[in-house]
């Protein structure tokens, strides 16, 4: 498993230091690494769980260490934190061998000097009796659960305190692999028995994976018989509830997912125009539903917040738009680290797309909002001043999913109907 931690930390150098995504940096190093399988596995699960609880791993490497964090070299640093999160939160490594094995991945390295110090913050950490705070402060939350104090007073304002903390707690579980099986070719119960550790769950449809796949390379996912999609996504394309036949405008579609989903619940019978305004974006919701046989979806290049007279009307609209994403930072926990502000200044782009989508709709047509995230600035508050200013549009469906309740991502969707 050393060439697993050598990779992790690379990684991670990638990520904090050069501010490269963190599935393309894990992607690149896996490719250029020499691994099993299991060791690929370990690899990512070091990644994914420094960038998880790297709030909390600073705040006790900082406890011990009295040079300023940002004075380390980027790879003792991240050596540090990732023999860190073993002895803290990977209860089946043992403490010694996290240890050891940071010690010798400095001393293989350029910075070769600093395998002493290594060495000796991590056994002072060992003889420590507590490493973290037990208050319940803002500062106290942030560090127990790895979340930036910005976000914390968000969810705090919206669903008080208590909740809050259950939302944090939550985001630091791992979350289920879900899929959709593609009902254009094949059936849930032969699929099942085609897919090991597959459970049907809702919508109809949906199914859980209780072990982790290989997707890329996966038969079944190669024939098209599904893609990944978490079930609120999915139930909130069974809200809107396309018909076979019907015109579908899908105004943010990329990756694609919900244009799928739609594209399934209409029986492949229809149209839907699945726009992104980047084409690299399009041409992979392109392929996509080429591999999956769905025939009716046309990926079309298009900002979201211009609108396309040549459209016409239709049926139905998704304005599944650019958002936050503080109800899938289990997923993606890179943006936990985002400057808050940024979050901020989606609210008008949010708003342009809701009133860019209402031209489209034909009377009686349905227009279903929707995005990853819990915070009620993008949700509720773009959804009241919109009927406050469309007379035209009815509320029919509200509903924000939360893991905790829900067991799905955070994710909040609003059905209008045009009168």
């Amino acid at each position: 498993m050393a060439g697993a931690r050598k990779v992790a930390v690379l990684a991670l150098g990638k990520i904090f230091t050069d501010g490269a995504y963190s599935n393309i940096a894990v992607n690149s190093h896996l490719k250029q690494a020499d691994l099993t399988p299991a060791d690929k596995a370990f690899a990512t699960a070091l990644i994914y769980g420094v960038l998880d609880r790297k709030i909390t791993l600073d705040y006790v490497i900082k406890s011990f260490v009295k040079t300023p964090l940002k004075k380390l070299s980027p790879f003792t640093l991240n050596n540090l934190r990732v023999a860190l999160y073993q002895i803290m939160f990977m209860d089946k490594i043992p403490e010694s061998a996290a240890v050891n094995e940071a010690v010798k991945l400095v001393k293989k390295s350029k910075e070769s000097r600093n395998a002493g110090f290594v060495n000796a913050v991590l056994r002072n950490i060992l003889r420590a009796e507590s490493l973290l705070p037990a208050g319940d402060s803002i500062s106290d939350l942030s560090v127990i659960y790895s979340c930036p104090e910005s976000i914390i007073e968000s969810f705090i304002s919206d669903y008080g305190k208590e909740t809050a903390v259950i939302i944090l707690a939550q985001s630091l579980k791992p979350a289920p692999l879900t899929i959709r099986v593609n009902t254009i070719k094949t059936d849930i119960k032969t699929f099942i028995e085609e897919m090991p550790d597959a459970v049907a769950v809702k919508p109809e449809g949906a199914v859980v994976l209780n072990k982790g796949i290989d997707i890329n390379n996966n038969p079944l996912y190669k024939k098209g018989h599904f893609y990944v999609q978490d079930t609120a996504s999915q139930t909130a394309v069974s809200v809107l509830a396309p018909k076979p036949n019907d015109r579908v405008l899908d105004m943010c579609a990329a990756p694609g997912g919900k244009s799928f989903a739609m594209a399934l619940l209409m029986e492949n019978k229809g149209e839907i125009i699945s726009c992104d305004i980047y084409d690299h974006k399009c041409e992979l919701i392109k392929n996509s539903a080429n591999r999956m046989g769905l025939d009716i979806i046309k990926p079309t290049v298009q900002d979201a917040t211009v609108f396309n007279a040549d459209f016409g009307e239709f049926d139905c609209v998704l304005c599944d738009v650019p958002c936050s994403g503080l109800g899938i930072i289990r997923r993606k926990p890179d943006i936990k680290y985002k400057d808050f502000s940024e979050f901020d200044s989606l609210i008008p782009i949010q708003t342009a797309i809701l009133n860019n989508a209402k031209n489209y709709v034909k009377k009686d047509g349905r227009l279903l909002y929707s995005t990853c995230t819990l915070r009620k600035a993008e949700n509720e508050d773009i959804i009241n001043k919109f009927l406050a200013e469309n007379s035209g549009f009815k509320l029919e469906y509200s509903h924000t999913f939360m893991p905790h309740i829900d067991g799905t991502d955070g994710f909040y969707c609003a059905l209008l109907i045009k009168n």
